[in-house]
């Protein structure tokens, strides 16, 4: 581990300008890249924490706000720890704006981000890490397929709607992929079901994918999560270690 510097900063999109997040390791040298996806909650400390420590490794990492068409963060108060008998509120706010933000926009958005990793002088030449949490996940594997040629590496954590009936849904675009890929999926996560594990594992076989996929038994959707009640001490461990795994694999 290094010591590393973290700051909030404005990113310029296509689309107006999205707040974001940089941590990376306190040297000035350039480091591989990794664009960090976030859960609905958004942009906040303890996803702040998690980019400085992977920025501890050895790495770039870059947070943007996602959802930056409908605000800056935080769009919704949070307490400092979410509970279950909390989120219905949360999401009663929350959800209109997901449902707003298409994956048109996220795939416009992530040539974006990519463009802003490739100039910064923080950052090494070459192809980039991806890795997401919840819907994040989601967005991850969405940028390795439309941006095969810059993705080295993507990851998912405890992702729902990988597979669903839509023609876009994120299982039908992983032949576009040539990154490696993770997955961990929580057991406990009614929002990707053993059946649709199934789906996602077939299909990536099917495509000749590099891929691991994990069940982490016990965990529960947002099990990487300090500031919620899902979260996993013992999964958010191996989380990590996967990820690093992965990231130092390919980066």
């Amino acid at each position: 581990m290094t010591n590393v510097h973290g700051e909030s900063f404005d990113l310029p999109t296509s689309d107006g300008t999205a707040d974001a997040y940089l941590a990376h390791p306190d040297d000035g040298a350039p480091h591989p890249g990794v664009l960090l996806y976030m859960d609905a909650f958004g942009l906040r400390p303890a996803l702040e924490a998690m980019a400085r420590r992977l920025a501890g490794h050895g790495y770039t990492v870059l947070v943007p706000n996602v959802f930056y068409r409908s605000g800056r963060t935080p769009l919704v108060e949070l307490p400092e720890h979410i509970n279950p008998a909390e989120r219905p509120e949360i999401f009663a706010t929350l959800m209109p704006i997901m449902q707003s933000f298409t994956p048109d926009m996220a795939v416009r958005d992530a040539g974006a981000y990519l463009d802003w990793l490739a100039a910064s002088p923080l950052v090494a030449d070459g192809p980039v890490g991806t890795a997401g949490y919840c819907m994040g996940g989601a967005l991850a594997i969405r940028t390795a397929a439309a941006y095969p040629d810059r993705i080295a590496a993507a990851a998912a954590f405890h992702t729902g709607r990988l597979v669903t009936d839509a023609e876009d849904s994120p299982h039908r675009l992983l032949d576009r992929v040539t990154a490696e890929l993770y997955f961990g999926h929580a057991d406990q996560d009614q929002s990707m079901t053993a059946e649709q594990i199934a789906v996602l594992e077939r299909t990536l076989d099917e495509v000749g994918a590099r891929f691991r996929s994990e069940l982490y038994e016990g965990a529960q959707h947002g099990y990487t999560q300090t500031d919620t009640a899902a979260y996993n001490a013992a999964a958010a461990e191996r989380h990590w270690q996967a990820l690093l795994d992965l990231l130092g694999r390919t980066l």
